[in-house]
This record gives structure tokens, C-alpha cells and sequence, in this order.
């Protein structure tokens, strides 16, 4: 008599919501429950939706031990929603086209040259190389004058005084996954600005300025009390630190390099 399979990580969660990371591609909205489970997969039922997706066992990685604002369930691959099923999703490398001149080379040979001329059955090439060294020689001098020229217009328009320095986040901000909105603030002080953006389901990322040092503090949660920190952005909107996911499940530097700008 065949024995039940072993419950997966994920079982034990019961009836908590969680999300997918990475998000399965082609479904927006990212906060799942577990229904049911056979051998090779398991039943889960989008918490918006109310879509059934079965996701093969073999993709399903660790569960996050911190639940807030919802469970993080990793996944070996990342996945998307194709014809009603789970695929691996390929990312596709488009290969650029070629230069008009790289067919013009090949599709059209170039004529061959005249004889060269004869003297009593000898062969004057003298002259040609003669030719190609003179030509060098102008475009080498032809080039040196033209970059004097450049610098000396550049020093000219550039003032010492409109440089600006920016400074560049360099160390660690002492912040973890654990780190919650009140303790962002405790350790790096009031920002000078925050603003919220509503993120996938009940999902919100809350945005805390900080221009002296020239970063963006990212915190995400359901309520402004209970939103965690996951990282954070440069004034370029570029990131300079993230936080590690348990469980080998990554980190959250891909979450954050998807924030458009708010």
C-alpha cells in the first residue's frame, strides 16, 4: 500500500495568505492560500481572483519564518501563467541586427584593382604604398589638431565652481528584514519627506527620504505600523542595499529594482 506524500512547507500554512517570489509572471496580483495537494503538485487559489493554479512540487522552495506582512514562499524557478498551466519562464535575448554596411560588405565584392604597372617585367608598387603613408599621416595630424581644439573649448566653459559632488552610499545601513517603520527611524532619524505607493493585493511600500545621505528608505506592509524594511534607492532610483529572504530564498534586490519611482 502506497504512502501519503509528505507535506511540503507550504501545507503547513493552512489557510494563511502568502506570496510567490519571484511573482509568477502574466498574474498581478501576487497573495495566494493553499487548498490541496496530490503527489506531484499542489492546489493554490488566488486570494483577488479567485483563480486555482497547480504548481508542480518540484518548483516550490522554503517558507519565510517572518509572516508580516504575508508569508514569502520561494521558488526554485521562476514561473509564469501560460495557457492555464505553470511554465519555466525563459527570458529571451533578442539579437540585435547587423549594420547596413556589414550586408553591403559582404553582398558586393569589391572590383579588382588595375595591374600594377611593369617595367621590363619588374612591378611599380612604390607609389601606391607611397600614397596610403601620406594619407595616414593627414588623418593622424588632422586628429591631434581636433582634440587641442575640443580641450581647449572644455576648459574654457568649465567652471571649477559648478562641479557638484554626490555622495555614494558606501557602508551598510545597519538595517535587516526585521527592522520595522518606527525602528527605520530610530536608527536614521526622521526623513524629510514619505509618501506611500499601493503595491500588488494589500501590498504597500512607503517611501522615507533621507537627502543627507542621498538615499530612499523602502519599507512594505499592509499598515504603516507593521511595514518591514526591504531596502534601499539612490536619488537615481538605483539599489544601493536589499535584504536577504530566509530560507534561500533569494533576496529582495530584484522587488526593489521593479519600483517605478514615486
Amino acid at each position: 500500500m502506497a504512502t501519503p506524500p509528505s507535506p511540503s512547507a507550504l501545507e503547513t500554512l493552512g489557510k494563511r495568505p502568502f506570496s510567490f517570489y519571484p511573482p509568477v509572471v502574466n498574474i498581478e496580483h501576487n497573495e495566494w492560500v493553499f487548498e490541496s495537494g496530490t503527489w506531484s503538485e499542489v492546489l493554490v487559489i488566488n486570494t483577488k481572483t479567485k483563480q486555482e493554479v497547480w504548481v508542480p512540487r518540484r518548483f516550490l522552495g522554503e517558507v519565510s519564518k517572518i509572516d508580516e506582512p504575508v508569508a514569502i514562499v520561494g521558488l526554485r524557478r521562476e514561473l509564469e501563467y501560460k495557457a492555464g498551466s505553470l511554465w519555466p519562464f525563459e527570458r529571451r535575448v533578442i539579437e540585435l541586427p547587423r549594420a547596413v554596411n556589414d550586408y553591403a560588405r559582404h553582398a558586393t565584392p569589391e572590383p579588382p584593382g588595375p595591374p600594377p604597372s611593369t617595367v621590363g617585367g619588374m612591378r611599380l608598387e612604390g607609389g601606391t604604398e607611397s600614397n596610403v603613408g601620406k594619407l595616414i599621416l593627414g588623418v593622424l595630424v588632422v586628429g591631434l589638431i581636433l582634440t587641442v581644439v575640443v580641450v581647449s573649448v572644455l576648459k574654457r566653459r568649465i567652471d571649477p565652481n559648478d562641479v557638484q559632488f554626490v555622495g555614494v552610499v558606501q557602508q551598510s545601513l545597519g538595517l535587516t528584514g526585521k527592522d520595522d517603520y518606527h525602528s527605520v527611524i530610530r536608527k536614521l532619524g526622521k526623513p524629510a519627506a514619505e509618501r506611500e505607493r499601493p503595491g500588488q493585493g494589500e501590498i504597500r511600500y512607503r517611501v522615507l527620504d533621507y537627502p543627507d545621505r542621498a538615499i530612499h528608505v523602502i519599507v512594505m506592509g499592509q499598515e504603516q505600523e507593521k511595514a518591514r524594511y526591504i531596502g534601499a534607492l539612490d536619488d537615481n532610483w538605483k539599489v544601493v542595499d536589499f535584504v536577504d529572504l530566509p530560507a534561500g530564498a533569494g533576496n529582495t534586490r530584484p522587488m526593489l529594482s521593479k519600483i517605478p519611482r514615486f
